[in-house]
């Protein structure tokens, strides 16, 4: 048989817990017993007892990441198991949050055999007086995901080594709760040395001396937080429930349309007016059209809002085969959208929204044509297309004739809207911009004229100019 790494778990707490097999095993080694860290109680106990311990405690002092500091633990077990088996110990359980023993099982050069230990969530459930069934998560304070974190459960956080640790975790979890959320700080659980401390989140990396056998516990929010997805969700679906708002409850995806456009409308206002709180409300409201309908689809049976997002999500993956592909697909955007498309007879410009405002179709319109060569070539051939227009409508105006006038004029901003294309500008943004640069102006020749005690039939043209001019340069 081959050379073996012998993983032993050591406890969370001191001698007296440590299993008798256990003690035995480590007593009958005739070599130094590797273990990763020699700051445990049953290391000190038993090098008390003549036992010699070889720890890798030094790997953690010149290194800030952990993951390096793991590798080189198990780059150096290695080492060792290729001449003879050795003896590896663990806090804890091996197969509890222990990074090295996962390393070291995902390996295929020594065997590896786990020989058990004592686990110290037992010690824990009974000290914070839990019960898992409730819900519960435990994370390691080292390597986790904020956004995986379950608050309505009982939140565990291990490994809280140091005060660098403890203000990593408080600051992920500031982003959800309150400065002065209680947490409990469990220290050698299990022991005669355990101690449970309960103080605020924002005094979690500030009053305590940290160890290896620190351990942080959050107890569960009693309701959701105001800011998760979740708490929507469940609003919008209280609100549509048979005891929510009657408004609400009666909505249909077309008596919706209006709001969906007019809040758009109202997220391109703030965007235009550079209004960070304002776009941030806006946003939310565009947010309520959508959950809005895809909880209509939910209560009829046909889509959810969990529908809408793996959509978007697997759309957003295709189209960015660069980003989360393997680089070998070299397909365009506009080959990776026609590639999702089910009906094979669609028309190259089906695929514009006509329901959009007149000047932003016609600017879509145009650039997808572009995209498969119809176009102009410069932009002084559009600018003579103008000019063609321009003499066209001239000659309707002269006839009189309202109905071509109107068409003619049509066939004016269309070019317009095309000429804008060529200069990479949007001509619904530009014309917005427009918009609010004329309500600023005429705003403050309002203002003028209220100041002169007179009304705007009581001005002359002149002077309204005058206004206006002292309104541009205020502008600028």
């Amino acid at each position: 048989m081959g050379n073996k790494i012998n993983i032993i778990g050591l406890g969370a707490g001191d001698l007296d817990q440590l299993p008798l097999g256990i003690y035995r095993k480590l007593k009958k080694a005739d070599s130094p017993i590797f273990t990763r860290t020699e700051d445990h109680p049953v290391v000190r106990a038993l090098k008390e007892e003549g036992m010699e311990f070889f720890g890798f405690d030094a790997y953690y002092e010149y290194s800030d990441d952990f993951a390096h500091v793991y590798e080189r633990i198990v780059s150096a077990l290695l080492q060792e198991a290729s001449e003879k088996s050795i003896i590896y110990s663990v806090p804890g359980h091996p197969m509890l949050a222990e990074k090295t023993v996962q390393l070291l099982l995902e390996q295929t050069e020594v065997e590896v055999e786990i020989i058990g230990g004592h686990s110290y969530l037992d010690d824990l459930f009974s000290a914070l007086k839990i019960d898992p069934i409730e819900g519960f998560q435990f994370v390691d304070a080292n390597s986790f995901e904020r956004d995986g974190l379950n608050y309505r459960n009982h939140l565990v956080f291990c490994q809280v080594y140091d005060a660098f640790v403890a203000s990593e975790v408080k600051l992920a979890l500031l982003e959800d709760l309150a400065p002065d959320y209680n947490v409990i700080i469990a220290e050698a659980v299990g022991t005669s040395n355990e101690k449970l401390i309960e103080i605020a989140l924002e005094d979690l990396d500030r009053t305590l001396t940290l160890s290896n056998l620190t351990t942080v516990y959050v107890p569960p929010v009693s309701r959701r937080l105001p800011h998760q997805f979740q708490t929507l969700r469940e609003i919008i679906r209280t609100l549509r429930g048979p005891d929510g708002c009657p408004w609400d409850r009666k909505q249909t995806h077309e008596t919706l349309r209006e709001y969906a456009i007019e809040e758009v409308y109202e997220l391109i206002d703030a965007i235009n007016k550079e209004d960070d709180d304002a776009i941030i409300e806006e946003l939310g409201d565009v947010l309520l059209q959508v959950m809005l309908h895809s909880q209509i689809g939910e209560d009829d049976g046909y889509f959810s809002i969990d529908d809408v997002i793996k959509g978007i999500a697997e759309k957003m993956i295709h189209r960015h085969p660069h980003v989360f592909g393997d680089g070998s697909n070299k397909k365009s955007w506009d080959e990776l959208k026609r590639a999702e498309k089910k009906d094979d007879d669609e028309y190259l410009l089906d695929g514009v929204i006509r329901h959009a405002p007149s000047l932003e179709v016609a600017y879509e319109l145009q650039k997808k044509a572009a995209r498969v060569g119809f176009d102009w070539d410069n932009a002084i051939d559009m600018w003579k297309k103008f000019d063609e227009e321009w003499k066209e409508f001239e000659e309707r105006k002269n006839e009189g004739n309202q109905v071509e006038m109107e068409k003619e004029f049509g066939d004016l901003l269309f070019v317009m809207a095309n000429i804008s294309r060529f200069y990479k500008i949007n001509p619904e943004i530009a014309l917005s911009r427009t918009n609010e640069k004329f309500i600023f102006r005429f705003n403050e020749v309002e203002r003028q004229v209220r100041m002169s005690g007179n009304s705007f039939g009581q001005m002359t043209l002149e002077e309204l100019d005058r206004f206006w001019d002292e309104a541009k340069r205020k502008e600028e």
